[in-house]
């Protein structure tokens, strides 16, 4: 079970998405009923040819900076200009890292409660050893940061976060130029990741990764297996997702979030 990690009520696939989960449903629902999780999600048929309702945000080539355009480059120099990037330790993210979490998810348009300084911390101490943490300074104080988890040549930027108030000196630009340097042209990791289709809140940022840093989208399939109870509850509340969508505040939102990966999923079935 260590291919699964606890997310928001569910169990997520925590391996890279190139590889494929090889457990059953059978094992999929015990996992389910010892975990009290109510459903569990995984990806497959990773990067296929098909174009399908789901993906991932991936990179897989290495880049100089004149690669990219102009506008792009002018920015991405500023960016080095203005702040320092570099890796840091667990300890720096812990102790300097809430603020920047709350700030940035402060911005956001999402149903989800952000995490308290306990669960922060907690979920940073927890990380395994392998994973690394990369920062943003703008005069020595932390204004950005990434957490990226490492599978041999593969990174998944699991977590990047920018303090809306500094977002003026291009901390993202040169956050992710600094990175995809690192992990493609200097290591020359596979492929980078930044996570799968968003459900659950409105983002730009994808977008811009594809727009300015040259990520693309890589198709796959989405699965879920629910838990016996949530499984017929989704079953009829499916029928009326159409009526729901107009009341999407509150409880209602989220079940409008479960109800449209549902239909992502019923999209694989056509």
């Amino acid at each position: 079970m260590n291919q699964w990690r606890k997310y928001n009520g569910a169990l997520i696939s925590d391996c890279p998405p190139h590889f494929e989960i090889k457990d059953s449903r059978k094992e999929i629902l015990n996992f389910l009923k010892k975990s009290g999780m109510y459903f569990a999600r995984w990806e497959s048929n990773f990067d296929c040819q098909k174009k399908t309702n789901f993906w991932f945000i991936i990179n897989d080539k290495p880049l100089e900076i004149m690669d990219y355009d102009l506008k792009t480059r002018n920015k991405i120099r500023k960016g080095l200009k203005k702040c320092q990037v570099k890796k840091i330790k667990k300890d720096e993210l812990i102790n300097k890292g809430y603020d920047v979490y709350i700030s940035a998810f402060n911005n956001y348009q999402t149903f989800l409660k952000p995490k308290s300084l306990k669960k922060f911390v907690d979920e940073v101490i927890s990380t395994p050893d392998t994973w690394e943490y990369w920062g943003v300074f703008y005069e020595r104080k932390l204004i950005a940061y990434s957490k990226v988890m490492i599978v041999e040549n593969y990174a998944e930027y699991r977590s990047a976060k920018f303090h809306p108030k500094y977002l003026k000196y291009r901390p993202s630009e040169a956050l992710i130029y600094s990175m995809n340097r690192n992990y493609l042209n200097e290591r020359n990791f596979k492929y980078v990741n930044n996570g799968t289709r968003s459900i659950s809140h409105k983002t730009n940022f994808p977008s811009f990764l594809i727009k300015k840093f040259k990520f693309r989208k890589a198709y796959c399939k989405l699965n879920i297996v629910y838990s016996n109870k949530l499984k017929y509850i989704i079953k009829v509340l499916y029928l009326f997702k159409n009526i729901f969508r107009f009341f999407n505040f509150g409880p209602i939102r989220q079940l409008n979030i479960m109800l449209k990966q549902e239909e992502i999923v019923r999209s694989f079935k056509t």
